[in-house]
């Protein structure tokens, strides 16, 4: 297939999951950019008709072209995104349009490869796409999707599945993931790593040269893990242990430290290390706090404890850090102390 112009055809319909819709084509617009253009794609919303769509969110959304066009053109991949509703006791339950249902199963017919976003899953299952086959959705639909289709063998822990040539996603933000993996199917992994830093994802960066976290360069797919990730993240200034991460996850230490090899090949100290040290890197960027303070608040403990893991994983020192990518508006506060105008330093390439 010629990889020039890969159309992804976005599903619209009323009350639609906004984020369902608009997430994707961020990811698929800045792959496009990355990968110099050279393998971009055409993202293009179909609906029944061409007025506009309300999504669930309230916000309309216009629609590119209509069903019947899209079904007239070679899709590359078509994008399911779903919807649902609260009931009294603020259950939430997918909706299934059997229109809507009828669209897809037509459409993916022309496509590629399909992939549901969140809910969509269920428009998927009800389409046929999923029978014999292994999926996800968001969670608060799982049981809903197993209990209407038992031939489908639901797993809610993953936040993407691939089989085959169909995907299913998980929660609503977690179609940013699914994006991106698709991106890293058709355009190789270092594509993706390199949207997934201009979108900030995972640590977000307030500021500064370096827009991008260390722990991105280790993509997890279960929620076990990412758990763990975002309780690392809220105890930093802690002592975290191998033993008290095994603790909160329920599971043994061995299984601790090879779930940390399968998931993010590193280890638990390794991981926490570098999850430390990019909230210094933040810090030393936004902030003129000392370095004693710096290295109490990551959970380094001492100075030098800081300094031997920054010369460990940057090849640099925090003051040469601070020096080189402090932002301006730290160093305006400095010029306020009588600390002289700040003059930012070319960045290192070893910060790039």
């Amino acid at each position: 297939m010629d990889n020039v112009g890969r159309l992804v055809v976005i599903v619209l319909f009323e009350g639609v999951d906004l984020l369902d819709v608009t997430g994707p084509p961020e990811v698929f617009s800045l792959a496009r950019r990355e990968a110099d253009g050279a393998d971009g794609y055409e993202v293009v919303l179909a609906a029944e008709s061409l007025d506009p769509v309300t999504t669930g969110a309230g916000v309309r959304v216009l629609p590119d072209l209509t069903f019947r066009e899209a079904a007239g053109r070679r899709i590359d991949t078509l994008v399911v995104p779903g919807s649902v509703e609260i009931d009294s006791e603020r259950r939430v339950h997918a909706l299934v349009d059997p229109v809507v249902v009828e669209r897809v199963k037509e459409l993916a017919g022309r496509s590629r490869r399909v992939a549901s976003v969140c809910v969509g899953a269920h428009l998927l299952a009800a389409a046929g796409l999923l029978d014999g086959r292994r999926a996800t959705t968001h969670w608060s639909t799982a049981r809903q999707l197993a209990a209407a289709h038992p031939e489908i063998e639901v797993d809610a822990d993953p936040i993407f599945i691939r089989e085959g040539d169909v995907w299913t996603g998980a929660g609503i933000s977690a179609c940013l993931d699914l994006s991106l993996a698709l991106v890293a199917d058709d355009l190789g992994e270092a594509v993706a790593l390199r949207v997934a830093r201009q979108l900030v994802m995972y640590l977000k960066r307030p500021s500064g040269q370096s827009q991008f976290s260390v722990p991105l360069e280790q993509i997890s797919a279960t929620r076990r893990i990412e758990d763990l990730r975002h309780h690392i993240l809220r105890n930093l200034g802690r002592r975290l242990t191998v033993v008290d991460l095994a603790a909160y996850a329920h599971v043994s230490d061995r299984h601790l430290t090879r779930i940390f090899r399968t998931e993010l090949n590193t280890t638990p100290h390794a991981y926490i290390e570098s999850v430390r040290v990019e909230r210094a890197r933040n810090e030393l960027e936004s902030s003129d706090a000392t370095l004693e303070r710096v290295a109490s608040v990551c959970g380094f403990g001492t100075v030098d404890t800081l300094v031997r893991a920054f010369r460990r994983r940057l090849n640099a020192t925090p003051t040469e850090y601070r020096r080189r990518f402090r932002t301006s508006r730290t160093a305006e506060g400095t010029a306020r102390r009588g600390g002289g105008p700040y003059r930012p330093t070319a960045p290192s390439p070893h910060y790039s």
